[in-house]
C-alpha cells in the first residue's frame, strides 16, 4: 500500500524513492510491527483479562506453573494483527509470495483461534478435536503446496537444495514437491506449538529463525547475490524480507509482554500460525533443510514427544520425566528462566550455522 503511494508521490518528491528499496521496507516493516505490538498490547491484555480469557494449567505438570493459571492467553492475535498490518503497508501487494505466506499464516492462526476459544471461553478442555485440527492444517498446507508448484515458472523454484554443497540439488516432481511442502508447513506449525510451553521460549527462537529466513529471501531474490553465493536465484522472493521483518518486529513486541513472568500467553492462535509462517517461507526460498537446522529447538521438542509416546506405548516406560523436553529439565530442577535462556542460546548457535551455509559451499 505505502509502496504504491510513495511510488506515485516520488514523481513529485524524489526523496520518497528511498521507500522503493527492499532493505528500507524490511526495516520499516520490522519497526511498524514492533510499534503496533507495543501500542495495542496493553489494551489487548486488559480486554483478555476483562473477558476472563485465562490459561488453564495441567495438574500433572511442574508445580511452579500452577501460579500461572488465569494468565491471559490468545495473545498470538496481537502478533498476527501486527504482522498483517505491517506487511500490507510495506510489501509489494502484487507479489504472489507475499499473499501465499500471509494467507497461510492467518489461516493457521484461525485454526488456533478456534482451538483456544473452545478451551478458554467455552471451557471445553478438548478444544478443537485433534482430527479436525489436523484436517484443516492438512487442507491449508496441501493447498499452499499446490499453488506454489503450479504457479512456479523456473525449475529452481521446485528443486530441493542441499546446504554446504555446490550446485547440488534434487529435481522434485509435483508429488514429491507437494508432499515435502505439506510436511514442512504442517510439521513446523505443530513443532512451534509444542515448544510454546514456557514464558518466551517459543517466540524468541521464532524471531531469530524468521530473521535468518528474511536474509535468505533477500539474497535469493537478488541475482547478483545469488550468483555470488551459489544459491538458487528466485525472482520475487526478496519481497519476503518485509514479511519476515514484520514477524520479527511483532515477535519482539509480543516478547515485551510474554517475557518471564509472562503477562500474556501466545496460545495456539499464535504458535500454529508462526510455525506455518516459518515453514512456508523456508519452502519458498528453497531452504527446507536449513529450517530443520536453525529450528533445532523445535525439532528437539517434537522428537521428545514422539519418543515419549512411542516408548510408553511399546514398553510402558517414559524416557523423559515429562514431554515436551523443556518440562523434563524443569522437573530436574532447572529454574524456568534457565531453561528458556539456554534454549535461546542453542537457537543462536543453530541460526549462525544455518547462515554460514550461504558461503560455506
Amino acid at each position: 500500500m505505502l509502496l504504491w503511494l510513495t511510488g506515485v508521490l516520488s514523481d513529485y518528491f524524489s526523496a520518497l524513492t528511498v521507500f522503493q528499496y527492499l532493505t528500507v521496507r524490511g526495516i520499516l516493516g520490522t519497526l511498524t510491527a514492533l510499534l503496533i505490538s507495543l501500542v495495542i498490547g496493553p489494551v489487548m491484555i486488559r480486554k483478555l483479562s476483562q473477558y476472563q480469557i485465562g490459561q488453564a494449567i495441567r495438574d500433572d505438570g511442574p508445580q511452579t506453573h500452577l501460579s500461572k493459571a488465569g494468565t491471559p492467553t490468545m495473545g498470538g492475535a496481537l502478533i498476527l494483527v501486527s504482522i498483517g498490518i505491517s506487511t500490507l503497508l510495506w510489501a509489494d501487494l502484487s507479489n504472489r509470495y507475499v499473499w501465499v505466506t500471509l494467507l497461510v499464516t492467518l489461516l493457521f492462526g484461525a485454526i488456533g483461534w478456534v482451538d483456544d476459544y473452545r478451551k478458554v471461553v467455552e471451557r471445553n478442555p478438548r478444544g478443537l478435536p485433534a482430527r479436525w485440527k489436523y484436517f484443516w492444517q492438512s487442507l491449508i498446507g496441501a493447498a499452499a503446496a499446490i499453488v506454489l508448484y503450479f504457479s512456479s515458472a523456473l525449475p529452481q523454484e521446485t528443486s530441493l537444495y542441499l546446504p554446504f554443497l555446490k550446485n547440488v540439488s534434487l529435481t522434485l516432481g509435483p508429488v514429491l514437491f507437494i508432499l515435502l511442502t505439506y510436511f514442512v508447513i504442517v510439521g513446523s506449525s505443530n513443532a512451534v506449538n509444542l515448544t510454546d510451553g514456557l514464558d518466551g521460549l517459543a517466540i524468541m527462537p521464532t524471531v531469530m529463525v524468521a530473521g535468518a529466513l528474511g536474509i535468505f529471501a533477500y539474497v535469493s531474490g537478488n541475482v547478483q547475490f545469488a550468483n555470488y553465493l551459489l544459491i538458487p536465484h528466485l525472482p520475487g522472493t526478496g519481497e519476503l524480507i518485509v514479511f519476515c521483518g514484520a514477524l520479527v518486529g511483532a515477535g519482539l513486541g509480543f516478547l515485551w509482554f510474554n517475557t518471564y513472568p509472562a503477562q500474556v500467553f501466545m496460545g495456539d492462535v499464535g504458535a500454529l500460525a508462526l510455525g506455518a509462517a516459518l515453514g512456508v517461507v523456508a519452502v519458498i526460498v528453497r531452504q527446507e533443510i536449513i529450517l530443520f537446522i536453525m529450528g533445532g529447538v523445535f525439532v528437539m521438542e517434537t522428537v521428545s514427544v514422539i519418543l515419549q509416546v512411542a516408548s510408553f506405548r511399546l514398553t510402558g516406560r517414559r524416557i523423559f520425566r515429562m514431554a515436551p523436553l523443556h518440562h523434563h529439565f524443569e522437573l530436574k530442577g532447572w529454574p524456568e528462566p534457565r531453561v528458556i535462556v539456554r534454549f535461546w542460546v542453542i537457537t543462536v548457535i543453530l541460526v549462525l550455522i544455518g547462515l554460514s551455509s550461504l558461503k560455506l559451499r
